[in-house]
Formats: C-alpha cells, sequence, structure tokens
C-alpha cells in the first residue's frame, strides 16, 4: 500500500441500506483489485456480534447477485470486525479505538444520517482516534446554504478540510470519469469549450419512474435539493471548469469550486417546477404538498470563458425515459456559404452519462445527388460493455489512498448551494404535468430558436 493508504476502515451504520445495497459489493472489490488488505470495523447498534454481522455482509453479496465463497468475497468477510453500541455513548468509541489496537491512520465512512456527524465526530475525536485520520461522509451536505455552512463548522471542530471526503456517488460513475477524460485527452475537443464556439449546453437527467416508497424523504427534498445542487451542478462543472494544471489532478477539485463560485444565484425567472400527476395521494407525501418534482433551470456563467452562453439543467420524474444527456451545440459557421438557411444543421457534441456511456460527435456533410443537401452523421465512441466499476468501489478506494479529487470539497458544495438557496421551498409556482410527457412548458427559459435536446435519439 503506498504512503497515504489507511490501516483501518470503520464503517458508521454498517447495518444500513447503504452497506447492504453497495458498501460490501464495494468492498469485495477492492480486495479483489488489492486494494483493501486492512480491518473493517462495523460499528452500529443492532444487539448483534460478530457472526450476525458476516451474516448480514454475506447476504449483501447475494442480494447483489456475487459469490460470498468467491476468494475475494472470503476475504472481505474475513476482514469484519464489529463494534455494537448506542452513537451517543463514549462507551461505544472506546470500544472501537480498543478494536482499531494500533491503528494510527483511520477511514471512517459515516453511512448515517448528517444529524449524527457532529456526535461521531465528537466521539472519535474524545476517543483519541481523530489526529492523522479521515472521514468519509455521505450526502446530504446540509438543506440549505446556513445549515451546510454549519455542517461544515461542526466538522471542523475535529477534522481539518482535508480530512473530509464528502461522497456524491456521481463522482464516482465511469461516464463521469469518462467526460472528464475525453476532455482532456483529446487536444480536438477543449480548444472549442468556451463561448467563441459554443451557442448553448444543456443537461436532462430524465426518470421514467416516480417516488415509489419514498414519498416521506421526497417530499422533504424535492428534484433540485436531491439532483440539482449535487449530482448535476458537479456534472456540469466537469463539463465547464478549467483543465487540471501541472499540480495534477487535485487541481481539479479548485477548478470546479472556481466555475460553480461564478454562477449566478438562480432567480424565479430562471426556474420551472412541476409535480406530476398523482405525486399527492404518495404515502408520506404531505396534503397539498408544493415539493418538485420537476424543475428546470436556466443558470449562467460570469466567468471569461462561458460569459452569455446560455446553460439549461432539467431534471424529473415520471418523464418518458431514464436517461442523462449532457448536449453541447456549437455555433453555426459565421457564413452560410451553401444558402441553407433554416435548414442548415449544426455540429453538437454529446455525454450519454446514463444508462449507457457514450460521447457522439455530429458532424454535417453533403447528401449525395444534386444541390446542397446537408446529412448529419454522428461519430459515437461508445463504451465497453460490462467493463464498468461500481461507484462505491471507485470512492471509497480513492478515500482509502487519500485521493482527493474525486470528492467534493466545503467551498463548492457552499457555492452550489448559493446557486440554489433563492430558488428552494415555495419561490415560483409547481405546475402539474402528465405522467409520461416532458413536465411542464419550460420553453421561456431557452433562447430564441432553441428547443430541449430530447435524450431519446
Amino acid at each position: 500500500m503506498g504512503a497515504d493508504h489507511v490501516d483501518a476502515l470503520v464503517i458508521f451504520g454498517a447495518t444500513g441500506d447503504l452497506a447492504k445495497l453497495e458498501t460490501f459489493p464495494a468492498l469485495v472489490g477492492l480486495v479483489e483489485r488489492g486494494v483493501l488488505g486492512v480491518p473493517v470495523i462495523g460499528v452500529a447498534k443492532s444487539g448483534w456480534g460478530l457472526p450476525q454481522f458476516r451474516d448480514y455482509a454475506t447476504a449483501s453479496l447475494t442480494l447483489n447477485n456475487m459469490d460470498p465463497a468467491s476468494p475475494a468475497a472470503v476475504k472481505m468477510l474475513d476482514l469484519l470486525r464489529y463494534v455494537d453500541g448506542d452513537l451517543g455513548d463514549p462507551a461505544t468509541y472506546a470500544a472501537m479505538s480498543a478494536e482499531l489496537g494500533s491503528a494510527q491512520r483511520v477511514l471512517y465512512y459515516l453511512e448515517v444520517p448528517p444529524p449524527l456527524f457532529g456526535r461521531i465526530a465528537e466521539g472519535i475525536s474524545g476517543a483519541g482516534r481523530a489526529a492523522g485520520s479521515r472521514v468519509m461522509v455521505e450526502k446530504p451536505f446540509g438543506n440549505d446554504l446556513t445549515s451546510a455552512q454549519a455542517l461544515n463548522a461542526t466538522m471542523h471542530q475535529y477534522f481539518p478540510e482535508e480530512a473530509i471526503y464528502r461522497v456524491d456517488h456521481w463522482l464516482g460513475l465511469d461516464p463521469v470519469e469518462s467526460l472528464m477524460f475525453a476532455r482532456f485527452a483529446n487536444s480536438v475537443i477543449e480548444p472549442l469549450l468556451n463561448r467563441n464556439h459554443v451557442q448553448s449546453i444543456q443537461i436532462t437527467m430524465a426518470e421514467a419512474f416516480d417516488v415509489a416508497d419514498r414519498g416521506a424523504f421526497y417530499d422533504r427534498t424535492g428534484a433540485i435539493k436531491d439532483v440539482v445542487q449535487n449530482h448535476m451542478l458537479q456534472v456540469l462543472a466537469t463539463v465547464l471548469a478549467d483543465p487540471p494544471d501541472g499540480t495534477g489532478l487535485d487541481s481539479w477539485i479548485t477548478a470546479k469550486s472556481q466555475l460553480i463560485g461564478a454562477l449566478r444565484p438562480l432567480g424565479p425567472s430562471d426556474v420551472v417546477k412541476g409535480q406530476y400527476d398523482g405525486y399527492l395521494s404518495v404515502a408520506g407525501v404531505a396534503p397539498g404538498s408544493t415539493t418538485e418534482t420537476y424543475v428546470a433551470v436556466r443558470l449562467a456563467a460570469d466567468s471569461w470563458r462561458w460569459a452569455g452562453v446560455p446553460i439549461l439543467i432539467r431534471a424529473g420524474k415520471c418523464l418518458p425515459v431514464t436517461a442523462t444527456e449532457v448536449s453541447i451545440r456549437f455555433r453555426q459557421p459565421p457564413h452560410d456559404a451553401f444558402e441553407l438557411g433554416d435548414h442548415a444543421a449544426g455540429n453538437g457534441l454529446r455525454f450519454r452519462i446514463y444508462p449507457e456511456n457514450h460521447a457522439v460527435f455530429t458532424l454535417v456533410g453533403k447528401k449525395p445527388g444534386a444541390g446542397w443537401e446537408p446529412e448529419v452523421q454522428e461519430l459515437t465512441f461508445a463504451e465497453h460493455p460490462g467493463a464498468d466499476m461500481r461507484p462505491y468501489d471507485r470512492l471509497i478506494g480513492a478515500a482509502l489512498g487519500g485521493e482527493r479529487w474525486l470528492f467534493a470539497q466545503q467551498d463548492t458544495v457552499e457555492a452550489c448551494w448559493r446557486v440554489v438557496d433563492p430558488v428552494l421551498g415555495d419561490v415560483g409556482p409547481v405546475v402539474g404535468y402528465a405522467r409520461g410527457s416532458w413536465g411542464p412548458d419550460s420553453a421561456s427559459l431557452l433562447a430564441d430558436g432553441e428547443t430541449w435536446h430530447d435524450p431519446r435519439g
């Protein structure tokens, strides 16, 4: 292991849903890749001992169609330790410390709700186990700018900023890494990504399904907090931020923070909110709720690189398709040499992030035959089937090795909240829309002559 690698992993909330669905399978992947070979200590209040905890991990692997008898799974299960106790009790942290033994550099993974972050950080510190260690925390990082700042202040009482690894699992998605890679590994793309060449940028995150049994959670959250403030602004920053410099990939998180910091805070005229028909009858949803299940926003970046370029994001549930796509539309040639007029087709660059992973460059050629009729062709760089890695495999592995660039830092999180804060809650009307439609009419956010990009093709 490298010098930055930890010598123990402690998971708080290790008997919860995230562990069952994501963490244990990811740990097997890490063992398989030779990244994980240190003790993994689960801490929770379940009344269990180590045998039940191992059984829970085994059941998680089976649930994820993984063989618990495979060599990597057997080794992972053998690394597990368990501490049962109340997270408010100092004795729990003393027992954790005893289980850690001589470990000096520990990664603490807090798979718990944010209100518990401060208590756990205090407990770790009280047991004398905070110094030299790292803490990995799940979103949400607050519910607005004020609560995010308070949460950061609490965490900083016990851990310095460089020891805090804030998880946005979208940053662990292979297609998001592929998007960044395509930008900076191809000299023909990056020079075009600026206001001189780009007409507009759109990101669509469409989900064809509803909130299902998550009504109570979703009703407190809504589309802006659930996916725009975090996932979509991180994807946007991956598309627009300046390239990493010679200091390496750690400069990338600073570049993304600067880009998001340059976005103007949204106002009511920049937002269209919608709620799908039938949402109010979902279990857990408050009567008369005005929580948005669809949102479209128009952003503007006050930077030399992107000034004046319309940036659009839309996200919603019960839309016609489940797909996430970034669409970059380039400007028309400055002179219409072939007198194509309204029939002229433009160049574009699309990054498909979900469910497939591919990049598509749109070029225009002449259709064979008489006249100057344009024909659009697409150059596609497609994913390799089955080559993807679980996002939590990538993220936990990065935190184990001290790679911070895959995580959100404090100033980026707060900058994201500054963008959306003015339109949270009951700002602006929430318009009903039919299931299977593209949501309420949001054409008012688009520039003249523009339409929303349809990720169906």
